[in-house]
């Protein structure tokens, strides 16, 4: 692996839905997420993170150094233990947990620093460890615990720029459940929820300090990340997620680890507005959007690069 980064930044995704559902909340019968009080349009950091494992999985196919830690079908505990044999504990999960304990101390005793070591093999091998961390504490059978990893990038939840309306449309299917449903039907009834039309958008942050001390998180992860999130929605589309895109990646980058401005002052120079202020129709699409960065009020020390 190459070496930690050494700039601090944060960044503003800004992407769009058209006639499909962005997140659905499960707890609301699979509707898209909104916020009840002012009506806008909600996508959870956890959702858009399994995109960019999803983009790294598909494009690096568990290339050392680029596996996933977070994937379907692949328990935890199979990952944890690779972790504790690269400290000379075997077959960990299989323990208990009195036997577990006496193996990491005499390992300890024996001078390898198993948290240490466990710690290092798995943000070395796991791309998404390496970047936004994991408690990898899964506490079945042998009570494995590969420690807690603070990683250095972090997404908040998107947010559209308008409310959204949540439509839900009623489908029709010609292919019939049962023999018996055969005799007394021809189609079938369903539904899905769509919104319309919706720009999101998401601010996230990296900490060159934690890259640093912790995960390793270097300049070729930088670039992969900068390079899912672009790509978040080429490869994972779907009937329902409808028309999604990322239509624009905005940079600020410190001369420095720690930073040179607080990152609101960054995100604040970021402005959305319609092209046409005065109108009363609602946004159908991203060219009905003004994006504008104030560089010009970006403290000393801040670059900004704009992709897309």
């Amino acid at each position: 692996m190459s070496e930690p980064i050494r700039n601090r930044y944060e960044f503003v995704i800004l992407f769009d839905v058209e006639n499909g559902n962005p997140n659905g909340d499960p707890d609301a019968g699979n509707m898209p997420r909104v916020d009840p009080e002012t009506g806008l349009g909600l996508v959870t950091d956890v959702c858009l993170k399994r995109k960019i494992r999803n983009y790294v999985e598909t494009v690096k196919e568990d290339a050392p150094g680029y596996r996933i830690y977070i994937k379907d079908g692949v328990p935890l505990n199979r990952s944890d233990n690779e972790g504790f044999l690269s400290a000379g504990i075997e077959k960990a999960a299989a323990l208990k947990p009195e036997e577990l304990k006496k193996k990491v101390k005499a390992q300890k005793e024996g001078g390898c620093p198993v948290d240490e070591t466990v710690r290092d093999f798995m943000t070395a091998n796991f791309f998404d460890i390496r970047t936004f961390g994991a408690v990898m504490t899964t506490m079945v059978k042998g009570a494995l615990n590969c420690g807690q990893v603070r990683g250095p990038v972090q997404l908040g939840f998107a947010r559209s720029v308008e409310p959204v309306t949540p439509q839900e449309v009623t489908i029709t299917r010609v292919a019939i459940t049962t023999e018996g449903d055969a005799e007394k039907k021809d189609t079938e009834m369903g539904r899905k929820y769509i919104v319309p039309y919706g720009l999101y958008r998401c601010e996230g942050y990296i900490s060159a300090n934690l890259a640093r001390k912790v995960t390793g998180f270097s300049e070729a992860d930088l670039e992969l990340l900068w390079e899912a999130i672009l790509n978040l929605f080429e490869h994972d589309r779907s009937a329902a997620r409808g028309k999604m895109a990322v239509r624009e990646l905005i940079v600020f980058k410190h001369d420095s680890e720690l930073g040179c401005a607080p990152a609101w002052k960054l995100f604040d120079a970021v402005t959305v507005s319609r092209k046409d202020p005065d109108s009363t129709a609602p946004a159908r699409s991203y060219q009905d959007y003004a994006i504008s960065v104030n560089e010009a009020a970006l403290p000393a020390g801040v670059t900004c690069q704009r992709m897309g």
